[in-house]
């Protein structure tokens, strides 16, 4: 990953996977903003059919895919009875598509989960600017996706707040960052139950979880944020992006969460981004790097902060209240590809506990379990990696099926 500058184009011609959610919505919000230098080319969703009209309208992109034949059949019949010339497709080769068109410039990755996976590397092997909001596609990815970034010559932004803030906190030249870095310090907000007693977890509801203190996100990344799995991912994410050691990579609870991340370098001074808790900061920097232009966030007022507190993951009971963080470094100890069963144990395990099936405090058993009984050889090519989700999401369900109430 490269910090060289390549400025953008007058107009970019964006592409947003994943435009019903939390990302999606911000990030076309922030283009909305900025009508000289970004066009919608394309829009994905998952389900959400009468957003994806409302922001079709919106927009006017040439292509919207959905996930299914069915709802882009109800989405096709909505855009044809108000006139739109936007074409409907739907199904994961169409998203793959969409995300190598020749006519994109840019693609905002922020498809949820291992399902963002083969649309990435369409975007990465056609080289385009791939904003990257789907951690999971690099968990699951690793060092494949990684060689399809270098090999389509794609320029690898981070999205994900914590991993912005360290590209931000890093010299222009990434030759020089082995060198230069002690260590990248992630901070966490701790999630909506930092300080509630371990002993409670049983009890914890899907609506419990989804209620973040901090952060408006989905309903799946919340509760990775409540058990700290979420923190889990980024530390592999930050291993892959930046090419540190996993021991080089430290967790920090920082409640209030203004400062999303950090570089502490070999003279030990240490340089931190900061920002209001808002992901249209991460979301324009990626659209106008190297340059930077107006998000739509609120400004830091320094004069109301009461104060910025730190706390260790090994004190204060955390380690009780998040056994899932210690699991990505186990994950990357371990032979390349069984961080992608780390991620899809986890999908199983958090699909399982929001539709009831599992105990909030079960989550890590699945993780665990999953982790101890699949055994993988390195990937090498897609074919790969999709036959490790398969076989490491059977066990979990496996496991759901054994813990399940």
């Amino acid at each position: 990953m490269s910090k060289s500058h390549a400025y953008p184009c007058p107009v970019q011609s964006v592409a947003v996977l994943g435009s019903t959610g939390s990302i999606g919505i911000n990030t076309l919000q922030v283009i909305a903003r900025h009508p000289d230098r970004f066009k919608v080319f394309a829009l994905s969703a998952h389900t959400r059919v009468d957003l994806m009209v409302q922001q079709c309208v919106a927009f006017q992109p040439h292509f919207a895919v959905m996930a299914s034949a069915s709802h882009g059949a109800d989405l096709a019949h909505q855009c044809r009875a108000l006139g739109l010339s936007t074409q409907v497709l739907w199904g994961d080769e169409a998203i793959a598509r969409v995300a190598a068109d020749a006519q994109v410039d840019t693609v905002m990755a922020a498809i949820v989960g291992a399902a963002g996976l083969a649309s990435c590397l369409a975007a990465a092997r056609s080289g385009k600017r791939l904003l990257l909001a789907n951690k999971e596609a690099l968990v699951m990815g690793g060092a494949y996706f990684l060689q399809a970034v270098a090999e389509g010559h794609a320029r690898l932004l981070p999205i994900d707040s914590e991993h912005s803030a360290v590209f931000q906190s890093l010299p222009d030249d990434a030759s020089v960052w082995s060198q230069q870095i002690d260590k990248i310090i992630l901070t966490a907000s701790g999630g909506p139950f930092r300080q509630r007693d371990p002993a409670t977890f049983a009890s914890i509801t899907p609506e419990q979880a989804c209620s973040h203190p901090t952060w408006a996100m989905g309903r799946k990344i919340s509760v990775d944020s409540a058990t700290m799995m979420n923190k889990a991912l980024e530390v592999i994410e930050a291993h892959y992006l930046f090419g540190v050691d996993p021991a080089q990579i430290e967790v920090l609870i920082h409640p209030q969460s203004v400062i999303h991340s950090m570089v502490q370098y070999r003279d030990h001074s240490v340089i931190a981004q900061l920002g209001t808790p808002d992901m249209k900061v991460p979301i324009a920097y990626g659209l106008s790097w190297p340059d930077r232009m107006v998000s739509g966030a609120a400004a830091l007022d320094f004069h109301a902060m009461a104060s910025l507190t730190f706390e260790s993951v090994a004190e204060h009971g955390h380690a009780k209240r998040f056994p899932c963080l210690p699991l990505a470094w186990s994950a990357l100890a371990a032979t390349p590809g069984t961080t992608a069963v780390l991620n899809a144990a986890n999908e199983v395990a958090v699909a399982a506990f929001l539709s009831g099936q599992i105990r909030f405090d079960q989550i890590y058993a699945v993780n665990l379990d999953t982790l101890s009984a699949v055994t993988v050889s390195v990937p090498t090519s897609l074919g790969d990696l999709l036959a490790i989700d398969a076989q490491a999401r059977d066990v979990a369900s496996r496991a759901v099926g054994r813990l399940g109430l």
